[in-house]
């Protein structure tokens, strides 16, 4: 009795095992069966324009996974990679973009990856004068894009977040600039202002840089330089507050110059205002 219970139990167990083993082979077949790609690919559109991005990413991979040799492939790297840009995911999105712009340099759509590239490394973005890492790679890529493609419909967006990249690296510089001149460290500061100046020629920082070159000038008593900066910012900015400031330098009395050089300087310089 003994062993017909246990040969039973052994009998039923080989049963269940024989059962659980049959689905999981129904579930994995029906995993791997390909589908349709235009069906996958309309799916994951659906899910982005819901604002399912992440999902929507997953399933434009699956495209690609499934039907990697379908003129559709190609598209949904590019929207997987759009997809995950759009859920916030820029790592993740910077990796595709980097892979469809290797395998596919000659893509219709080639210029929106360059600039979506550009636009993943702005959005990291946080505090330039911490890491500025980010925003020099938001510049590298913008500026690919502008040079690759200067007719493209993306250029002037392009050029208009490349123009703010630069202006957060120069007001790195100025900020920088501005400590050593608070502290008197004088040939620390005009390097950092002289660097605004040659490296940020468009950005808004130039100003105040050639205006700050002009008070360190002056405190070192290289008046000939100071009157050089001072030239240039009046002939290039003869609208700019820095250059309505330059005029308030000539009667301030807390400034330790030389009286006569100043006088000097300050009268040829006053025909500027």
């Amino acid at each position: 009795m003994h062993h017909q219970m246990v040969r039973s139990v052994l009998l039923c167990g080989m049963a269940s095992l024989a059962m659980l083993t049959a689905c999981s082979s129904a579930d994995d077949e029906l995993v791997q069966i390909e589908r349709p790609v235009e069906e996958i690919y309309n799916e994951a559109l659906d899910l982005a324009l819901a604002g399912d991005t992440n999902d929507a990413a997953t399933l434009f991979d699956e495209v690609e996974r499934q039907h990697p040799y379908s003129e559709w492939a190609t598209q949904a790297q590019l929207m997987a990679a759009w997809s995950l840009y759009e859920s916030n995911n820029y790592p993740a999105a910077l990796a595709s973009l980097n892979r469809f712009i290797e395998l596919n340099p000659a893509h219709p759509d080639i210029d929106y990856a360059y600039f979506l590239r550009g636009q993943s490394y702005y959005e990291q973005i946080v505090d330039v004068e911490r890491d500025a890492s980010m925003t020099v790679a938001a510049k590298e890529a913008f500026e690919a894009l502008i040079r690759r493609f200067p007719n493209s419909d993306y250029a002037r967006d392009a050029q208009l977040k490349l123009d703010l990249t630069l202006s957060h690296l120069a007001g790195k510089e100025m900020a920088v600039g501005r400590f050593y001149l608070k502290a008197g460290h004088y040939d620390s500061a005009l390097r950092r202002f002289s660097k605004v100046i040659e490296n940020y020629q468009t950005s808004n920082q130039v100003p105040e840089a050639l205006y700050r070159m002009v008070e360190s000038y002056l405190a070192l008593g290289i008046y000939s330089e100071a009157e050089r900066s001072a030239a240039v910012l009046q002939f290039n900015f003869p609208d700019s507050i820095w250059t309505q400031r330059m005029a308030l330098l000539i009667d301030d009395p807390g400034r330790d110059y030389d009286p006569s050089l100043i006088k000097s300087f300050f009268g040829r310089a006053t025909s500027w205002f």
